[in-house]
């Protein structure tokens, strides 16, 4: 089944919202209240702010929830080194150029950002679906 994704967008930027994979980090909301603000419908309004400002935003989302597309020559940064950060409390935050796999050897995810679980309670495993907030995980 594929992923719901949701796109806002304008002249200059699409943003992709991946409710699925949404962590409830809220870098997004800290990071740009005026673009990004769950009390309102849209929740995401990409007029608010420039769309360097906004990619700036999405580019601190742990779980790749939100990602972006520019509408005018976007050129990809491929390779970048692996990362694998620990998130207080929460999952395993992946950064780089990644391919996960599954006991039988199949691709189940390939990218550049993923949060893996690391409370044992994602029903999304191995990724994190938020559940740490949840169960008050500590570690």
């Amino acid at each position: 089944m594929a992923e719901k994704t949701i796109k806002y967008k304008n002249e200059e930027i699409t943003v992709l919202w991946k409710p699925g994979l949404c962590i409830h980090s809220a870098k997004c909301v800290g990071g740009l209240p005026s673009v990004f603000d769950v009390k309102r419908k849209p929740w995401i309004d990409v007029n608010a702010a420039t769309a360097e400002n906004i990619m700036k935003t999405i580019n601190t989302c742990p779980s790749q929830a939100l990602s972006y597309l520019k509408t005018k020559g976007d050129e990809e940064e491929d390779g970048k080194l692996l990362e694998v950060n620990m998130m207080k409390n929460g999952p395993l935050l992946l950064s780089g150029s990644f391919c996960v796999k599954d006991a039988d050897g199949n691709i189940i995810k390939e990218g550049d950002k993923a949060a893996l679980c690391r409370c044992g309670a994602s029903a999304n495993k191995p990724f994190c679906d938020g559940q740490h907030k949840q169960i008050g995980f500590k570690g």
